[in-house]
């Protein structure tokens, strides 16, 4: 499955759960449906909270944060986040939610985040 993302489900209305990649290269890998619905302007912030990893939209670059790059023909994105981890990245396949009332991506992992 390395490199593949699964589509989206919806669990409820204000929920939508993925697969995400993280990479020994220290990328996140997502779908370019997903980026293009949850960060069309493909730039967000990656930020902890409650020992979970938010992905959260911004609008546009010059609002700041990370930057989506496109990954390959079909238009998959990536996101260099090794930072985010302090360089010791928790390689897998992970699952992810969409929360609307958050208005971000929150990874669920099992990984200190400290």
């Amino acid at each position: 499955m390395s490199g593949q993302v699964t589509k989206p489900t919806r669990e409820s209305p204000s929920r939508t759960v993925m697969r995400l990649e993280l990479t020994a290269g220290g990328y996140l890998r997502i779908c370019r449906e997903d980026a293009e619905h949850f960060f069309p302007e493909d730039t967000l912030l990656a930020l902890w909270k409650d020992d979970s990893l938010w992905l959260l939209p911004t609008r546009g670059a010059a609002a700041g944060g990370l930057m989506l790059k496109q990954r390959n023909v079909r238009g998959d994105r990536s996101l260099l986040i090794s930072e985010v981890f302090d360089f010791q990245i928790p390689v897998g396949n992970y699952r992810a939610i969409w929360d609307d009332d958050v208005g971000g991506l929150r990874l669920e992992a099992e990984w200190d985040p400290s």
